[in-house]
């Protein structure tokens, strides 16, 4: 998928963990998509549990319950992806239609305890 496709999936995306992957993106983040589709039930599942584990630790990975939602909303094969910060300090995690035409979920995961996202009007800056 070329990176002018991915911003615009994500710019016509209202949620705020994608606004802060789209900082990153812009930011000089690198990023890749699966060639398989899986179904949207499997990631539910997985994420759910790691929500419950992150909350009992008393931390919430920044976006994961909506993302829980809008997977288990969707309920049809999704796409998965990954954006890596240019410095490496953080990582989103999206899904995609099937079809690749909308962002159906995002968000961040966390590299450490505490570590907050980046704001989405902030973007790390590119290595150069």
């Amino acid at each position: 998928m070329e990176r002018h496709v991915l911003e615009k999936l994500f710019e016509d995306d209202a949620e705020e963990a994608s606004a802060a992957a789209l900082a990153v993106l812009r930011g000089g983040g690198t990023y890749n998509t699966s060639e398989r589709t899986r179904p949207a039930g499997q990631h539910v599942g997985v994420f759910s549990y790691r929500l419950q584990r992150a909350r009992l630790r008393g931390t919430e990975p920044f976006g994961l319950a909506r993302a829980v939602q809008l997977l288990r909303e969707h309920g049809r094969p999704v796409r998965g992806g990954m954006i890596d910060s240019a410095d490496g300090t953080h990582t989103f995690v999206f899904y995609l239609t099937e079809d690749d035409s909308a962002l159906v979920a995002c968000f961040h995961l966390p590299h450490g305890p505490g570590q907050p996202p980046p704001q989405p009007s902030e973007p790390p800056e590119a290595e150069h």
